[in-house]
C-alpha cells in the first residue's frame, strides 16, 4: 500500500483523531451519497416503466411487421406469404387490414381504427389475454362480430349484452361531399360487438377488431392488406429474422422488428431517461462541492503535518497525493453508501411493492422498478470522475509549492 494512501486513511479513519474535521468529512460523504442513491432509484424507476411499456406494446405489436414502402394497402398476392411462413425462424403469420373509420352506436359517434384480422391473428398476437368482457370470437356461425377497446366502448357506451349493431363508416374513394345527403359519400357496414379488450389508454381508446373480410368489404379492397404480422419462434433473433423475411419480401416492403415499429416512441423514452439523469447529476455535482469544504478545513488543520512531511523529504507531489486520496476516500465512501441505499430501496420496492399506483389497472398495482448494472456503473464512474477533478483542483489551490516550503 502506498504511503500517501496509508496517511490519507489514517486521517479519515483513525480512532485517535475524533475531531470536528472527521465529523465534517463523514457528513460530506453522506451529502454526496444521497444524490447517488436518488440517481440509482430514478433510473431504475424509468427502466421499470420502460419495461412495462414494452410489455404492453408486446401484447399488441407483432415480433415482425411487413408493410409496403409506398401506400397503405397492397394486394395479398403481391407478397409471397407462403414462403415467409415456411422460414425456420417464423412460427405464425397473420394478414391484417386496418384503417380509420367513423363509428356510430346508438346515436353516439367516435373516430376509431378498424383492424381486420384473419383467424391466425390470435397465434401471432396474444389478444385473448386482453379481453375483459366476452370472448375474442370474431365469428358466430356465419355472422361476423367485433371486439372493441375498453376506452372506445366507454366513449360509445357499448355493451355486448345489448346486442345493438355498431355502424362503421368510411369515405368512398373519389366521393364528393357537396351533396345534401353526405351519408351517400360513405361506405357503411354494421357489425355486432361481442367482447371488450383492455390494454392501455391509447390502444383500447381507438381500436376495434373485426374479421378481415368485414374490413375488406368496408374499404372495397377484395384482397387488400395493410401489413403481414409475424410471430417468431421462441429464442429467435429478431434482427436475423428481419433480414431473412426482407430477402423474401423484396425491396417493395419494409420489414420492421417490434422496437422499430415504435422507434420514435422508444427514442423519446430514452431521451427522457437520460435527460433526468443529467438534471439530477447536476445536483450530484453541487453536492460534491461539500467535499471541497472538508478538504479546505483538513488542509488548514494539517499544516503542521504538511511541514513535517516536507522536512522529512516529501515532495510537493507526494503531499498533494495524500490529500487527493483523502478527498477520493470521502467520495468513494459516499458513493458506496449511496449505491447501497439506492439498491436497498429498489429491492424493497421490487420485493414488497411499497409505493402503490393510485390508478386501478389489471396490469400492475405498484410502481415498477428494474435495476440495470450498466446504469449503476455509469453513475459511479461519472460521480468519481467529477469528484476527482474537484478534489485535484482544490488540493492544487490549497497546497502550492510556495506554502510547502514555509
Amino acid at each position: 500500500m502506498r504511503l500517501s494512501l496509508l496517511i490519507a486513511r489514517r486521517y479519515l479513519f483513525s480512532k485517535k483523531t475524533h475531531s470536528v474535521i472527521n465529523l465534517i468529512s463523514r457528513v460530506s460523504a453522506f451529502a454526496v451519497g444521497v444524490p447517488v442513491a436518488a440517481l440509482i432509484i430514478l433510473l431504475s424507476v424509468f427502466n421499470g416503466l420502460e419495461g412495462l411499456v414494452k410489455d404492453m406494446y408486446g401484447d399488441f405489436d407483432p415480433d415482425i411487421a411487413v408493410m409496403p414502402v409506398q401506400g397503405r394497402v397492397f394486394a395479398e398476392d403481391s407478397l409471397d406469404i407462403v414462403s415467409i411462413a415456411e422460414l425456420p425462424l417464423v412460427a405464425a403469420v397473420s394478414r391484417v387490414l386496418e384503417d380509420n373509420a367513423l363509428l356510430e352506436y346508438r346515436g353516439r359517434q367516435f373516430i376509431g381504427t378498424v383492424r381486420g384480422v384473419d383467424p391466425q391473428y390470435a397465434e401471432v398476437v396474444p389478444v385473448g389475454g386482453m379481453v375483459v368482457e366476452g370472448d375474442f370470437e370474431l365469428w358466430f356461425g356465419d355472422m361476423m362480430q367485433a371486439v372493441v377497446g375498453q376506452g372506445l366502448a366507454y366513449s360509445l357506451m357499448i355493451h355486448p349484452a345489448l346486442r345493438d349493431p355498431l355502424n362503421v363508416l368510411v369515405p368512398r374513394k373519389g366521393a364528393s361531399f357537396s351533396s345534401l345527403l353526405p351519408v351517400e359519400a360513405y361506405r357503411q357496414r354494421r357489425i355486432f360487438p361481442a367482447g371488450i379488450f383492455e390494454l392501455d389508454a391509447e390502444t383500447d381508446g381507438k381500436y376495434i377488431f373485426t374479421p378481415i373480410e368485414f374490413t375488406r368489404e368496408l374499404l372495397g379492397e377484395p384482397s387488400g392488406m395493410s401489413s403481414l404480422m409475424v410471430r417468431l419462434t421462441e429464442g429467435a433473433d429478431p434482427a436475423r429474422a428481419r433480414d431473412a423475411i426482407a430477402a423474401v419480401a423484396g425491396e417493395e416492403y419494409r420489414v420492421l422488428t417490434r422496437f422499430e415499429q415504435k422507434a420514435s416512441f422508444y427514442r423519446i423514452m430514452n431521451y427522457e431517461k437520460w435527460g433526468i439523469f443529467f438534471i439530477v447529476f447536476m445536483v450530484v455535482v453541487i453536492a460534491s462541492f461539500s467535499v471541497v469544504g472538508s478538504m479546505v478545513m483538513l488542509i488548514i488543520d494539517k499544516r503542521g503535518d504538511i511541514r513535517t512531511l516536507f522536512n522529512l523529504g516529501g515532495q510537493a507531489g507526494f503531499v498533494r497525493r495524500v490529500f487527493q486520496r483523502e478527498g477520493m476516500l470521502i467520495a468513494c465512501l459516499g458513493a458506496l453508501g449511496g449505491m447501497a441505499l439506492g439498491l436497498l430501496v429498489c429491492w424493497l420496492q421490487i420485493t414488497f411493492g411499497i409505493i402503490k399506483i393510485p390508478a386501478q389497472t389489471f396490469l400492475f398495482s405498484s410502481y415498477p422498478v428494474a435495476v440495470q448494472i450498466r446504469d449503476v456503473g455509469v453513475i459511479l464512474v461519472s460521480f468519481l470522475a467529477v469528484n476527482w477533478v474537484i478534489v485535484k483542483a482544490t488540493v492544487a489551490v490549497m497546497i502550492p509549492k510556495s506554502m510547502i516550503r514555509i
